[in-house]
């Protein structure tokens, strides 16, 4: 028997909310038929755009919320004035009280992270929770994190970024032991800062059961796709993440404006539009929204705030596949699993 999937939506979050989280939800289900919504916003603002969607209608409870987070809030204003009634944290709470598996938002992600650090609570091994993202990459696509939760780290922590993202991995590469790289300045062992340095040597000599570790990787590795997991503190993940975004739209400018500079090189587009259709299908962001929140006592997704319909369908998809592969149990069975690591 297949067991149904829960999502909680935050239905206000993003720079649009219910009009494209609704749709979003809706292509989402067309994917999964056997979904079932806890959506939770402005009853007045949510019903009359999910009434247009009969099927997501049926599929969907709509639970009212009289507060809605602002993109540009403070976390510690978000609390404040969120907690307990706004939508997201209402979205995080349904997925705390069992009501379903995860939670889908494109709100604000200080505060998101803020309120799911408040509302779930963090795993009792992991020190601080992380945001993962899936990275398009050439050989396929590969996971990088942290990409923004929290600045700097110990050896320690990112040992445990290492465990995390292979726990993920696992789940959406269906690999058994994925391989995983510390980001760092050199591929060298005597690069890099000491914490960098301090966690490859407790990942070598650890050897753990579930992942594989491959050693340092540099910038240009991500995209190259040399390891599944890439591991690196969120100031540098974070600005990682935004250069690779804002270098794909430049390659796209640079493109637009070399294909329409001559008359043959739009002939020369003409043949050649499959191939740029491909290319811009391969870059198109929409296609791997949606960060993990990794080491909370529940699952989180974060959407982009400027997200289409297609782009939340995409964290929606996310979201469905961490709760049917169950990606809570096998962080749990990574953690007890995995030795101590060697002291500093």
């Amino acid at each position: 028997m297949t067991k149904t999937i829960r999502i909680s939506l935050d239905a206000m979050g993003g720079d649009h909310g219910p009009s494209v989280v609704v749709p979003g939800a809706a292509l989402a289900l067309e994917r999964h038929p056997g979904m079932r919504f806890v959506m939770h916003g402005d009853e007045a603002v949510v019903r009359p755009i999910l009434d247009a969607h009969p099927k997501l209608r049926e599929a969907t409870e709509l639970r009212h919320a009289a507060v809605s987070v602002k993109m540009d809030d403070k976390p510690s204003q978000a609390l404040r004035v969120g907690r307990y009634k706004s939508s997201m944290w209402l979205a995080l709470q349904a997925v705390r009280d069992g009501d379903a598996q995860v939670c889908v938002s494109a709100g604000n992600t200080g505060a998101l992270m803020a309120m799911s650090m408040f509302c779930l609570k963090t795993m009792p091994q992991v020190d601080r929770p992380a945001i993962a993202a899936i990275w398009p990459t050439t050989r396929g696509e590969s996971i990088v994190l942290d990409v923004g939760a929290s600045i700097g780290a110990d050896a320690s922590h990112y040992v445990n970024l290492a465990v995390l993202g292979a726990a993920m991995a696992r789940i959406v590469f269906d690999l058994d032991r994925p391989l995983v790289g510390l980001l760092n300045v050199g591929r060298e062992e005597i690069k890099g800062i000491e914490a960098v340095k301090e966690a490859s040597r407790m990942l070598r000599e650890a050897n753990f059961p579930h992942l594989t570790y491959h050693g340092f990787v540099e910038g240009d590795d991500i995209g190259k796709g040399t390891v599944d997991v890439v591991v690196t503190e969120g100031f540098t993940g974070n600005i990682a993440l935004k250069t690779a975004e804002g270098t794909a739209k430049q390659l796209g400018e640079y493109l637009r404006g070399a294909m329409s500079r001559t008359l043959m090189a739009k002939i020369g587009y003409l043949f050649a539009k499959s191939a740029f259709d491909a290319l811009r299908a391969k870059m198109d962001p929409s296609r791997a929204n949606g960060g993990v929140f990794l080491g909370l006592e529940g699952v989180v997704i974060k959407s982009h705030g400027g997200a289409d319909a297609k782009g939340v369908a995409s964290a929606i998809d996310i979201a469905y596949d961490m709760a049917h592969f169950d990606l809570m149990r096998t962080i749990r069975d990574m953690l007890e699993e995995s030795p101590a690591v060697p002291p500093a």
